[in-house]
């Protein structure tokens, strides 16, 4: 590759991308599949997830650079087995986005995102699609309520007001209460789980991210716990419920 190869430039990554791929190339590049790289596309994903997490704009960049070659990967594979190429997905990516902002590329009018939101669910019913096809259903469970419940919402499925979902999530509640069997148990505690997404749409909270504070806050505050028992040397299996108690307030209140 020609060392004044500007690596700023798009072309400059597909030719890197195709030279890792080439017979010459990497072996390692040379051995993936789509089915090989793809806990790297999930990793990589959460990474990119944790750096806009951290607001690390640094991190970011790098983390999407990573993200963006997993895709260039997939895509260089695809070519080399005569499916399609970079171009392809461009292209593809390129007409929809076109196809489905008349408002920007034509001659329709919307004020507001709600109203994007709508014309472009309108758009996908005309293409005789699902307003929850394109959801996959690899992504965290969280995630994905919270999507075909957004979803939903666009086409009138929704409570009237808040004190409704709370009502629904004392239901699910009680239902648990019922339940007997461990199958019940798990029916109704995905209901419970689901409306308690819809609760955080309402109030504005991203679930999977506050479920992801939430372990990190746990994570943190049960190393101190078994950092203090060490320092007293005592064993935390030995610990009664009031101790493990105690000891848990003691450290929220250092924080």
């Amino acid at each position: 590759m020609p060392q004044n190869d500007d690596l700023s430039k798009f072309d400059t990554l597909v030719k890197i991308i195709a030279r890792l791929r080439a017979p010459d190339g990497c072996p390692w590049d040379k051995e993936q599949t789509h089915k090989s790289l793809r806990n790297n596309l999930l990793s990589e994903t959460y990474e990119t997830l944790e750096a806009m997490d951290k607001s690390d704009a640094a991190e970011l960049c790098e983390e999407l650079g990573d993200l963006l070659l997993q895709i260039m990967l997939h895509a260089q594979i695809a070519k080399d087995d005569k499916e399609f190429e970079i171009g392809d997905i461009i292209k593809g990516i390129s007409a929809k986005l076109i196809r489905r902002h008349p408002h920007v590329f034509g001659d329709q009018k919307v004020k507001t995102a709600e109203e994007v939101m709508g014309k472009w669910e309108a758009i996908k019913r005309e293409e005789g699609k699902s307003i929850l096809a394109g959801v996959p259903k690899a992504m965290p469970a969280l995630a994905y309520a919270l999507e075909v419940s957004r979803r939903a919402v666009r086409v009138g499925f929704e409570w009237p007001d808040l004190p409704g979902v709370i009502d629904k999530i004392q239901e699910e509640i009680g239902e648990i209460k019922d339940a007997k069997t461990k199958e019940e148990k798990s029916d109704e505690i995905g209901d419970l789980l689901f409306t308690l997404v819809n609760y955080a749409r309402w109030e504005g909270v991203d679930p999977e991210t506050a479920l992801r504070e939430a372990n990190e806050k746990f994570y943190k505050r049960f190393t101190k716990v078994e950092a203090l028992a060490k320092e007293r040397g005592r064993e935390l299996q030995k610990f009664t419920p009031k101790e493990w108690d105690d000891l848990w307030e003691e450290v929220k209140r250092g924080e």
